[in-house]
């Protein structure tokens, strides 16, 4: 059975002049402001869906890696990856960058990079954003 997590959007006016509000109704966290300059100019306390769209990525990539590491019997002390999105007005989402550390005892740092480049091929929001270059640099501490 498929889980099914919401969010709702709300705008008002205008792209340029307008302004509107993600909710997260699933989890309950909270909701967010958004509006045009958030998305293509400075944030200014405000979110954008391409900064939504860099955190899910982020702990979708974190969670394959993980997974995967684990499942070759090698589970990590830690995975930092940040994920940042790309977006130019009038042509959308460029690219997607994601930065990888990773603690893990017991392996090397060449199959930390063959764990990394696997998460990124089959993370689900990878596989959703499928068209976007995604590309990946990893470290390894362990």
């Amino acid at each position: 059975m498929a889980v099914v997590r919401t969010a709702e959007a709300h705008w008002e006016g205008s792209l340029m002049e307008g302004q509107g509000e993600v909710e997260l109704v699933s989890s309950q966290v909270g909701s967010f402001e958004v509006n045009w300059p958030s998305r293509a100019e400075e944030p200014n306390g405000k979110t954008s869906p391409e900064e939504l769209i860099a955190a899910a990525h982020s702990t979708c990539f974190s969670m394959a890696l993980s997974h995967g590491l684990a499942t070759a019997g090698h589970a990590p002390t830690s995975i930092d990856t940040k994920a940042e999105v790309s977006f130019q007005a009038g042509k959308g989402i460029t690219g997607i960058k994601l930065t990888v550390v990773g603690d893990v005892p017991g392996i090397t740092a060449d199959e930390f990079d063959a764990a990394a480049k696997e998460a990124k091929e089959n993370c689900p929001v990878s596989q959703a954003l499928t068209g976007t270059t995604i590309t990946l640099e990893s470290s390894f501490k362990g």
